[in-house]
């Protein structure tokens, strides 16, 4: 009890003269609770404690060799498994499908920059957007098969980044210049793209997840608008294009909340009789009206989400 009552103590910190932390409550006095530091080690120590007691009832051992071999903080990490769960033959077969899946996402957007630098940008696009089909299906086959691990969301991580960061950056580069845009310009916007894709999946991997919408334009989302403006896209200047790839990665790292496909696909029919009537009329025209209405959805939905505290501080 002393020890833990001294644990307590230790996880106390006053903080004079400064407000707590939204979602938190202050104690009296202008005291709050905040976590020890490395508190994503304490399932190990609690684990390991578990373990030490079954075996105690089997061999007790002196308390000199508990405090021996229980971990502290600053013991080596465990060990993470590749595949957790079961090792069975059917699931060794299915966690190597499911990362298939993210490997060819990643061999076919290196195929997307050989073809650019071919000249095919029509083809690089058409390769893009399977890069898109297959980063979406190792996620699904990876709840669906429940050979989900941390290795799996690591590797879907750095083949985003290659595929829909630095090859969709290279492809559109070639593609604008193709188009007459000035290096000057496509260049930054390029690498502007990859750095903020770099940015979006790091944040993701640390970031708590929200079942409804996305924190910032996704970048399979970004890298499927991009190709698909390649094939279908209105002819514009290309400097101008330069400037929509630049809007496009800039959004990826906003915090505005944008709309899942999933909850987009179930938006009531009418929502979708402008476009298909836009459509009858231009296809490149009904594209554009799409992204830009859902570029703009993100900061209307947290300008809603906010109006309550705004009201409230005013």
């Amino acid at each position: 009890m002393r020890r833990s009552g001294s644990r307590a103590t230790q996880v106390l910190v006053r903080v004079a003269g400064r407000r707590s932390e939204p979602g938190g409550a202050a104690l009296s006095g202008g005291t709050q609770i905040v976590y020890p530091a490395r508190p994503d080690r304490a399932w190990r120590r609690i684990a390991a404690r578990r373990e030490m007691a079954s075996l105690e009832a089997l061999a007790p051992v002196s308390p000199a060799m508990v405090s021996r071999t229980l971990p502290t903080d600053e013991d080596t990490p465990v060990t993470i498994p590749l595949l957790p769960g079961a090792r069975t033959p059917l699931r060794f077969f299915q966690f190597a499908v499911v990362n298939g899946c993210t490997v060819a996402s990643l061999v076919l957007g290196m195929s997307a920059v050989f073809l650019a630098i071919n000249g095919e940008l029509r083809l690089a696009a058409v390769v893009l957007l399977a890069c898109v089909v297959f980063d979406g299906c190792d996620g699904a086959l990876a709840r669906k098969f429940g050979v989900a691990s941390p290795f799996g969301a690591q590797m879907d991580s750095l083949a985003d980044l290659s595929s829909f960061g630095v090859a969709t950056g290279l492809v559109s580069y070639e593609w604008l210049i193709a188009a007459g845009a000035s290096p000057m310009a496509a260049g930054p916007a390029c690498a502007i793209l990859a750095v903020c894709a770099a940015i979006r999946l790091a944040r993701f991997n640390v970031s708590p997840k929200n079942g409804r919408f996305f924190c910032g334009v996704p970048t399979t989302m970004a890298a499927a608008v991009l190709a698909l403006n390649m094939l279908i896209g209105p002819d514009l200047p290309a400097n101008l294009e330069a400037l929509i790839i630049a809007g496009c990665a800039i959004a990826m790292v906003t915090s505005f909340p944008y709309a899942k496909l999933v909850s987009v696909l179930r938006l009531p029919l009418w929502f979708w009789v402008g476009p298909a009537v836009v459509a009858m009329i231009s296809v490149p025209a009904a594209f554009a009206l799409v992204v830009r209405v859902y570029l703009v959805s993100g900061p209307l939905v947290w300008a809603y989400q906010h109006r309550p505290a705004v009201l409230t501080n005013r």
